[in-house]
């Protein structure tokens, strides 16, 4: 009986991993998922904007369909990043590929950083050299798809990366919105020339160049703080207070967790009593694993270190390292 109470948690507690695994490769999937369904929503706003490109013959629009069809690519190499990172982890990659998202995420923080520089570029060129616009009507319509299209496929992405825990994914949602301003530019400038303001476009474009700088600023710090290994202060707490409640923990003397794509990782030490046999301690270590990946969402693994409790004052780590050493010594 008391073999069986001993080895059922750590049965238990494998199978966990498996769940844990499907669930890390269920989130990877969504996130491709939202990708491709958000890809051919902007192809059919491209394509509308370029029908109606062809026979008003716009300049302005033209360059906002090019845009925008440039942009919606960005989903490229943030699918290639979810696909590699769902590859097992290897010899020399032992934590896996999840870090491809933050190379993703780093593209496109880049690409909107372009955008800015390019709205701002066309903005100082047309206050230089005023162009008329043509077919407005048409051109406002085209602009209004663009935009509608761009900012639902905003939200969408940003929803799902936030639900999936990806910093690139959310970047990227933020950057489809950048390029919604861009289609609402247009539109505010076939408006402002129906009226006859000449310098409407152009001072449109500038504001929409602050408008991108904000977005910017915002994909900058998500992805910033992904690469830097930031994680919300409160998650520690909430994970620390899972350990503190698993039963046979006397003390946590330690807890980092970090993101390697869109999953946590953690590693916690826990203090307990210096009297209990190798198993049991191996025990509450796999208990304290098993509530980690129950509680903390999005967490896949925890490495979990046991430190015997000790008395105030004395360094059990150093006492050890010097007694077996000493012994091998003596050998």
């Amino acid at each position: 009986m008391s073999g069986h109470h001993h080895h059922h948690p750590f049965a238990r507690h494998s199978h966990d991993s498996a769940d844990k695994v499907d669930s890390a490769l269920e989130s990877s999937r969504e996130g491709l998922r939202a990708l491709w369904i958000s890809l051919a929503g902007l192809g059919v706003t491209a394509a509308l904007q370029a029908s109606i490109v062809a026979f008003s013959g716009s300049v302005a629009l033209l360059g906002d369909t090019v845009h925008n069809v440039a942009d919606a690519l960005t989903a490229v190499p943030l699918a290639i990043a979810f696909w590699l990172g769902r590859r097992a982890a290897t010899r020399a990659y032992t934590y896996g590929f999840g870090r491809a998202e933050d190379l993703a995420g780093i593209l496109i923080v880049a690409v909107i950083a372009a955008s800015a520089v390019a709205s701002a570029f066309f903005a100082v060129n047309r206050l230089v050299d005023p162009q008329t616009i043509t077919h407005l009507p048409w051109v406002a319509a085209a602009g209004v798809i663009g935009f509608a299209g761009n900012e639902i496929v905003a939200r969408y992405r940003i929803t799902v990366g936030r639900r999936i825990g990806s910093a690139a994914l959310v970047a990227d949602g933020l950057h489809a919105r950048t390029d919604g301003y861009t289609s609402l530019a247009v539109v505010l400038a076939a408006g402002g020339a129906a009226l006859g303001w000449g310098w409407a476009d152009p001072v449109i474009g500038l504001v929409i160049t602050a408008a991108i700088a904000f977005v910017l600023k915002d994909a900058a710090r998500e992805v910033y703080h992904r690469v830097m290994d930031r994680v919300d202060p409160a998650l520690v707490d909430h994970a620390e207070s899972e350990l503190r409640a698993v039963a046979g923990i006397r003390d946590v003397s330690g807890l980092r967790l970090r993101w390697i794509g869109h999953h946590l990782h953690a590693e916690a030490c826990i203090v307990v009593d210096a009297g209990l046999t190798l198993l049991a301690a191996h025990e509450i270590a796999a208990d304290a694993e098993h509530q980690l990946t129950h509680h903390i969402p999005r967490l896949t693994g925890a490495t979990v270190h046991v430190d015997p409790a000790t008395h105030p004052g004395d360094d059990h780590h150093e006492h050890l390292s010097h007694h077996r050493r000493s012994h091998a010594a003596a050998a």
